[in-house]
């Protein structure tokens, strides 16, 4: 039985990138996310002659497809952010840096809090930079009426769902750029960027196309990429343990959810599902997570979620971590007598 430093050295040989294979992945996407974007134009209906409602049905349908597709492009960003595929490509480097701007997605405060992320992941008493907050349940209860709102506002479902807003335009920029002007002054650039080519769209194209090309496409993708987020980190069966107590394996296999995905949405998400392994090794290839899986048996035994509507509510339901019950716990268990 593989475990700690002998299970990360198993990973080793996954961690190894297929050149062509990331370039294919990256193109592929990259040429489907700008078709997609492009179907959402009056002008192509029009072209082919189609009636005012079937136009306007391909223009949804390509709306959401571009949701799904600047989903999955943004976890393959996500891995070149991690230095995992196509290191030193000045084209690659072009692409991505080009895409995070499109993205609402500043380079510098996203490689800074998700690198922030990965080395405190299930840590009780750490600053929540580029995760969800956890509260002890003690330290809930002890916790002022302000803090609290604070505290479940982050975690709250409407948050989430307004992902484009809150996580994006105001956190990664706004909140970025007021806390480090200097530092993060890309932040600012980036949404200056993103309102013009809103407003651009909006008066030029109308505000149905700016719907469907622009708005849907971030609204959706974010709002699904903040769940995701959030529920691979908060599950019912996840475990955190104090500072002292951290480990660092542990963490990765026991705080970290295996999404189980049926093929198309394992696909739109760029096996971002296996995450407990992603935690373990994040220099081995989203194309080879499941390669990964399936040659190492530690790997098959993780803590599952799914997206069936039971699943998200057991993880929305979660609020604080129970010391007593070692495990998260929702308002019933927490005022429970």
């Amino acid at each position: 039985m593989l475990t700690g430093k002998e299970l990360i050295l198993a990973t080793k040989p996954f961690a190894v990138e297929i050149r062509w294979k990331s370039w294919y992945h990256t193109l592929t996407s990259l040429l489907l996310l700008i078709g997609s974007v492009f179907g959402t134009m009056k002008y192509i209906p029009d072209y082919f002659n189609m009636p005012y409602i079937a136009g306007l049905m391909f223009r949804i349908v390509c709306s959401i497809f571009a949701a799904m597709m600047l989903s999955r492009f943004f976890i393959i960003f996500h891995d070149y952010q991690h230095h995992t595929i196509l290191r030193k490509s000045i084209l690659a480097d072009a692409i991505f840096t080009a895409f995070s701007v499109y993205m609402i997605t500043p380079p510098n405060i996203w490689k800074r809090s998700h690198d922030h992320h990965h080395n405190h992941n299930a840590k009780l008493f750490s600053a929540s930079i580029g995760s969800y907050p956890i509260m002890t349940k003690q330290k809930y209860l002890e916790a002022s009426s302000k803090e609290r709102f604070v505290y479940l506002s982050i975690r709250h479902p409407i948050n989430m769902f307004f992902a484009y807003f809150t996580t994006f335009m105001y956190g990664m920029c706004v909140q970025s750029f007021i806390s480090a002007p200097r530092r993060h002054w890309d932040s600012l650039v980036v949404l200056v960027l993103h309102i013009s080519i809103a407003v651009f769209i909006f008066v030029h194209f109308g505000w149905l196309t700016w719907f469907l090309m622009f708005f849907l496409p971030f609204f959706f993708s974010q709002m699904l990429g903040a769940y995701l987020f959030y529920a691979q980190h908060n599950f019912p069966d996840a475990t955190f343990t104090n500072n002292t107590e951290w480990n660092y394996t542990r963490a990765a296999l026991e705080s970290s959810s295996y999404m189980r995905l049926n093929p198309f949405m394992q696909w739109v998400t760029a096996n971002i599902g296996y995450h407990h392994i992603h935690h373990l090794n994040s220099k081995i290839p989203f194309y080879r997570l499941p390669e990964a899986m399936a040659a190492i048996p530690e790997l098959q035994h993780a803590k599952i979620t799914t997206l069936k509507p039971n699943d998200i509510a057991a993880c929305l339901r979660l609020k604080v971590w129970d010391t007593e019950r070692n495990r998260m716990i929702g308002f019933k268990e927490l005022y429970a007598a």
